[in-house]
């Protein structure tokens, strides 16, 4: 810690050389992109691994911790990032995101460790779920940090975080896997890799861009000093923050129920095996999900300033133009599964993944119709819109639950599929009534003042 302060300092000194401003929406999404591609590719190298050096139940068993730790780390993460990167008016410190956010994942590290003793699950199970679980609190201190980062639109440091993070996390956990042939291992190394990146990259990071942000920015009345660095524990300051982003806490919780209720389905009916196929074949939807997030995570910024400004047309425009990528990257993801699709599962995986390409072509509608939505739901959150999006992805939940409960037992995987293209339709067609309802209310709104001026 010595030796960050002595470099903090030093560059604290020639803060007006060495200056990083934000950079542009194209540079910030390249950076994102190619971030979110090594990141996501080493992501879907660790189930490639699980597959081949182990079996379908290894890849079940990893798939089970995440689907049990997400809900709850998400939940708990209260989606700070986006809450801090929207800040335009620079409402909160960044010590108070960090104080929130320290003291939601230790709660939720806590009650991770109670499902995971009490779930029933057999021990090499339940000690999975509880070191994916450690692994996540690392990597959500590290999201603090990003924030951060990408309020000040340096998404280039978070991408060289993410490229870091995961030729680490594939090293470690291959090694694991390799040596012990356990994926608990694989998970242990997973978590000690994530810790170190935490430590050595993205916290020194992050006190670097807060220092030159405050010293170069001549309208800032903060004295920087290792206050400012550190959590803030204003008991009226956190209690305000948290109220403001608990309802994109339990949107977060939503939308991550809705990516894994079809796993405890699946596990619950089918078994570890038949889940760790369906999200070996699921993961694959990541390569244009990575597209629409690094898309996604560069504009929030820009859409929220263009809203905080009142620049309507602007934000529309903006909006409108990521919609269009959603739809091309869905067709374009369509079409390669519906001609090579059961040569990909073959290549990547084994013969027994191949022969479930139908199951892959209607993941892949799913995935289409998901960035359609996704793109809205960013559009939503730059706006500072997070109550309405409570009961949106509740009735998204609900209706998936349903899906599931009736699909599932009848049709296997392939109601899983199913379930998941029906929710992904309701969260699409809710999300651009939102939107609707929202410019409708301020046309009225301005129509209203002008009235009123005349």
């Amino acid at each position: 810690m010595t030796a960050l302060s002595d470099e903090v300092a030093q560059v604290s000194s020639t803060a007006e050389t060495t200056y990083m401003p934000g950079l542009s929406l194209r540079t910030n999404f390249s950076w994102t992109l190619l971030g979110n591609i090594v990141y996501s590719g080493c992501q879907w190298g660790m189930l490639v691994i699980l597959a081949k050096l182990g079996s379908p139940v290894m890849v079940g068993q990893f798939a089970l911790g995440l689907a049990v730790t997400a809900p709850i780390i998400m939940f708990a993460n209260l989606q700070l990032r986006a809450v801090q990167a929207t800040d335009a008016k620079h409402e909160y410190l960044f010590g108070d995101y960090l104080g929130l956010r320290l003291i939601a994942i230790l709660l939720a590290l806590v009650v991770i460790i109670a499902i995971s003793f009490f779930s029933g699950y057999r021990t090499e199970t339940m000690l999975v779920i509880l070191a994916v679980g450690v692994a996540k609190v690392f990597e959500s201190i590290s999201d603090v940090f990003f924030g951060l980062l990408q309020q000040h639109e340096r998404m280039d440091r978070i991408a060289k975080s993410m490229m870091l993070k995961g030729f680490l996390s594939l090293l470690a956990l291959g090694i694991g896997v390799y040596l012990t042939r356990s994926t608990l291992w694989g998970v242990i190394g997973l978590a000690v890799a994530w810790a170190l990146i935490l430590v050595y990259y993205d916290l020194k990071s992050g006190v670097l861009i807060l220092r030159l942000s405050q010293i170069t920015d001549p309208s800032a009345n903060i004295k920087i000093d290792d206050s400012t660095l550190s959590p803030r524990w204003d008991k009226a300051k956190l209690r305000k923050l948290a109220l403001l982003a608990l309802p994109l806490g339990f949107v977060m919780l939503l939308i991550s129920l809705n990516v894994n209720i079809p796993r405890y389905f699946i596990e619950y009916y089918l078994g570890e095996r038949q889940l760790g196929i369906f999200a070996a074949i699921s993961y694959l939807m990541v390569v244009g999900t990575t597209i629409v997030n690094a898309l996604g995570q560069s504009a929030s910024p820009r859409l929220a300033k263009y809203y905080a400004a009142g620049n309507y047309k602007l934000f529309v425009n903006l909006l409108a133009k990521l919609v269009i990528i959603g739809v091309l990257l869905g067709l374009a993801g369509f079409l390669v599964v519906f001609v090579a699709g059961r040569e990909v599962l073959d290549l990547l995986y084994r013969p027994e993944y191949a022969k479930h390409v139908d199951i892959f072509l209607w993941l892949m509608v799913a995935a289409g119709i998901n960035y359609i939505a996704s793109f809205l739901g960013y559009g939503i959150t730059a706006a500072r819109y997070f109550k309405v999006q409570m009961p949106l992805f509740a009735f998204v939940v609900v209706a998936l639950v349903a899906a599931c409960f009736w699909l599932i037992p009848v049709y296997g995987l392939l109601g899983a599929t199913i379930a998941l293209v029906v929710a992904a339709i309701v969260q699409a067609l809710g999300s651009m009534a939102i939107l609707v309802a929202m410019f409708r209310l301020h046309r009225g709104f301005e129509g209203s003042v002008k009235h009123e001026q005349e």
